[in-house]
């Protein structure tokens, strides 16, 4: 779709959203499903072979990714850090459904697994 702007020239609408996103398979550790990398990619167990729970996985991922870009989320080797505050690793329970960031996670995608 063209659209016309009086002495504006024009713009021109995409009638498609392209996502670019990389999606890798992995051997990740036991429990864990995927992981959304600060660097925008995702990774998916490589047990997973539904394509329903792997979809799954992936929009679930992509909030992660949102919320590390929009600053509310950041992660080391000791902290995940949500909007500011140290969320030691040694003390949490990670994927845990009512951390917040997951919980934003959670509210915004249909997970295949409920907890």
């Amino acid at each position: 779709m063209i659209e016309f702007k009086k002495n504006k020239g024009f713009k021109i609408n995409r009638p498609y959203d392209i996502d670019n996103t990389p999606i890798y398979h992995a051997d990740l550790e036991e429990g864990c499903l995927g992981k959304g990398n600060k660097n925008g990619t995702i990774l998916i167990s490589q047990d997973i072979t539904d394509p329903e729970e792997r979809e799954s996985i992936v929009e679930h991922e992509k909030v992660h990714i949102d919320q590390v870009k929009r600053g509310d989320l950041d992660y080391d080797d000791d902290c995940v850090y949500w909007k500011g505050k140290c969320w030691p690793r040694s003390e949490m329970d990670e994927g845990n459904p009512n951390l917040p960031w997951e919980k934003e996670a959670y509210s915004k995608t249909d997970p295949f697994e409920k907890y």
